[in-house]
């Protein structure tokens, strides 16, 4: 397992002006649009993402 990983990104408006937030764990404050934002990892699906594009023949 790793460390925390960070976004680098904000979610609402793009910018990369992110720093940690002091409230909770995966709490993330950003400078450009005064958002704070939670990120939580919530498991694996179990039976896997199936992307059209990867079904069936392929030319």
């Amino acid at each position: 397992m790793s460390e925390r990983a960070a976004p680098f990104h904000c979610p609402y408006c793009g910018d990369e002006d992110l720093r940690p937030g002091e409230d909770c764990h995966g709490v993330w404050e950003c400078g450009a649009c005064n958002r704070v934002f939670q990120l939580k990892f919530r498991g694996l699906l179990a039976r896997g993402l199936r992307r059209p594009d990867t079904e069936g023949d392929r030319i």
